[in-house]
Parts: structure tokens; C-alpha cells; sequence
């Protein structure tokens, strides 16, 4: 073992307030010590790669992230995949053509029985809020209220749903609020899902690119997959949603946000949880829709997605002994590290969640944002 690779990372570490083998709840043991020259050969990567394999543990996870996020630990330390990946993301579209459904054949459809453990009530997979809410089914119902509030929904009136899901969403504002709808998704896990949900309904489910949209809408909303766009399509998607919305409506924009302007995402995110993703900044959606929509609100709920996470971790903790065998022990760890990663990402505030409203010419009057 190379006693000064591990010194160098034994001091990053100590500079977050991390000690390997303290007691701690962000201190860490390693059990293998190649964990060392694989954390400094391969950034961020290695670290989540070697959480995996088994070859260290934290007491508390999410703080250990806190900590080393906190610290900027993970600024200074790349390596030559994550250079890649970032090279890669600056001269290709990643999220054009097939690569659009990438993310749907990998992520959203591992199986629907893993998210019906971990989302509660309704598979609503995007946070949830908890302003007046005291557990997460509450939680995601309070949101959906938010949105379909937040549009000024009515009987009558004709929604598209960009990314629907599992279709939980659309059932909602159908039920509660006598609208028919359109639902695009790129999961045919999630399309069959939604199809069998909103039976019964007046709602479409397609298994669809948004951009091959093109009829009139009264209302549009896009919750939790404006992450999957990436910023070579921000204009596209804009646009699309301006052809489609009448002149009178409104488009509801639900997404996590980042504080600064990337071009790709996290290396171990995209290379197991989420391929082609990125988190717009605000700088790169205003630049987007400039000149085709006149921004009504935007409304900042991001610490409430810590608490949605949190809620996810322990349902699926509860449920693994019950899940099915394919999600192995390895399986089980990495998604541990995705959520744990997702928690201290909102808590340190580096990630935001955003509801933006916005109208193709401006709402007469002015418009009252509800909260």
C-alpha cells in the first residue's frame, strides 16, 4: 500500500472534518486499501464505485457527503474518466435521437415493484412538499395541489403532461379537477403503468420524445424531467411547449436546479443512476425561454426535497428483505450512495428545487402565485 496516497486522502478527509475509523456520524472505515489510490485515480467516480465494491463504510452516509460537499473535497479531486465524460458532454447531444430513451431503458425501468416500495402511496418520483405535510404521502399530494393551483386548472380543459411518469400526476388533475390530458414518457415500464392507472380516465399515455409534439394544449406541466433534456435542448424544449400552449396559458415547470452552469452531471450519476442528465442553472432556463415566455413565478422548495429522500431511504430500507433477488447486495449499496448523494446535495444547498410558471405573452393583471 502507498502509505503517502493514503496520507494525501487521510488529509483531504480531515480537512471535511472526516476521520477514518472515528465514531463520528460522517467518519468512515476502510476496509480495503486500495480504496486509497482508486479515490485519487478516479474522483468522485472511484469514490462511489468503491462504496459499491464494499470497500469502506460510513456511520452516516449523507453526512459523510455533507461533509466532503461542504468542503469542496469533491472540486479537487478528478479523475481521467470524469475529464472524459466532461469532454464527451461538450462535443456530442447526448440526449438527442436514441439517446433520449437511454435513461428510460436504464433507470426507469429497473422495475416498477422498486418504486412502488420506495415512493409511498403514489409513484410519484420527484419531491414532494412539506410545508403543512407531516409524512411523504402527504407530502406528494400537497405538490400535486401545488401544481394543479399553480396552473388554475379547470373542468373542461385539455393538459400535456412532458415526462409523466407513472401517470399520478395526470390522474390527479383528472379527478380532482375534470381536465383530459396528454401524458409523454420514454419508459415503457412507466407508459404500461400509467395506461392501466388512469383507465377510465379521459387521458393518453404515449410512449413518446416530446419533441415530436405538436397540438394545442390549455395548460403544460413537466415534473422531474427537465433534468433528463440536457442544455443543447433547453431551446427545443421550450419551444415545443410554447407551440403547444394556447396564447391564455399557463406552463408549469417542476426541476431540479444547480447554483452553476454545467454541461454534464456527476460521473458516477450518470454512469449508474441517470446517463445523459445534467441540472440546469438559471442562467441557462432564462436563456432559454427569452422571447417565448414571460416568467410569472418562480418558487425555490429545494430543502424540502432532503426530507422526501430521507422518506425514500426508509421505505426501501424496509423493503429490501421483500424485493426481489436481483437487487443484490451490490445493487442495494449503489442505490444507498444515490440517495445519500441526492440528501446531501439538497442539504448543503448546492442543488435547489424550482417551480417556475410562465405565460406566452403574460398574464393579464398580473398573477398570484399560490403557495
Amino acid at each position: 500500500m502507498d502509505t503517502g496516497l493514503q496520507e494525501r486522502v487521510a488529509g483531504l478527509l480531515q480537512e471535511a472534518g472526516v476521520r477514518i475509523g472515528g465514531t463520528q456520524p460522517q467518519d468512515i472505515q476502510v476496509h480495503d486499501p486500495r480504496f486509497f489510490a482508486r479515490v485519487i485515480a478516479q474522483g468522485s467516480l472511484g469514490l462511489g464505485e468503491s462504496y459499491m465494491d464494499g470497500w469502506w463504510d460510513a456511520n452516516a452516509l449523507d453526512e459523510f457527503l455533507v461533509h466532503l460537499m461542504m468542503a469542496h473535497v469533491d472540486d479537487r479531486v478528478h479523475g481521467w474518466r470524469e475529464l472524459a465524460d466532461a469532454l464527451k458532454a461538450r462535443l456530442f447531444n447526448l440526449q438527442a435521437g436514441q439517446g433520449s430513451y437511454e435513461v428510460g431503458r436504464r433507470h426507469y425501468d429497473l422495475g416498477n415493484d422498486l418504486y412502488q416500495a420506495m415512493l409511498g402511496q403514489r409513484l410519484v418520483y420527484s419531491c414532494g412538499y412539506w410545508r403543512n405535510a407531516a409524512d411523504l404521502d402527504a407530502a406528494q399530494e400537497a405538490k400535486l395541489d401545488l401544481v394543479c393551483r399553480k396552473l388554475g386548472l379547470r373542468p373542461g380543459q385539455r393538459v400535456l403532461d412532458i415526462g409523466c411518469g407513472w401517470g399520478e400526476a395526470l390522474k390527479y388533475a383528472a379527478e380532482r379537477h375534470g381536465v383530459s390530458g396528454v401524458g409523454v414518457t420514454i419508459s415503457q415500464e412507466q407508459a404500461a403503468y400509467a395506461r392501466e392507472l388512469c383507465a377510465g380516465l379521459p387521458i393518453e399515455i404515449r410512449l413518446q420524445d416530446y419533441r415530436e409534439l405538436d397540438e394545442p394544449f390549455d395548460a403544460v406541466f413537466s415534473i422531474g424531467m427537465f433534468e433528463h433534456v440536457g442544455d443543447k435542448n433547453y431551446d427545443r424544449f421550450f419551444e415545443v411547449a410554447r407551440r403547444c400552449l394556447s396564447s391564455r396559458g399557463l406552463l408549469l415547470l417542476h426541476s431540479i436546479g444547480s447554483n452553476v452552469s454545467r454541461h454534464r452531471t456527476d460521473p458516477w450519476i450518470a454512469r449508474y443512476i441517470f446517463p445523459n442528465s445534467m441540472l440546469p442553472s438559471a442562467a441557462q432556463i432564462t436563456r432559454a425561454f427569452e422571447g417565448r415566455f414571460v416568467l410569472e413565478d418562480w418558487h425555490n422548495f429545494g430543502t424540502d426535497y432532503d426530507l422526501t429522500l430521507q422518506a425514500w431511504r426508509r421505505n426501501v430500507e424496509a423493503a429490501w428483505p421483500q424485493l426481489d433477488a436481483r437487487y443484490d447486495e451490490h445493487f442495494r449499496r449503489m442505490w444507498r450512495f444515490y440517495l445519500a448523494g441526492s440528501m446531501a446535495t439538497f442539504r448543503c444547498r448546492h442543488a435547489q428545487l424550482w417551480q417556475l410558471v410562465l405565460s406566452p405573452e403574460g398574464v393579464r393583471g398580473g398573477y398570484v402565485a399560490p403557495r
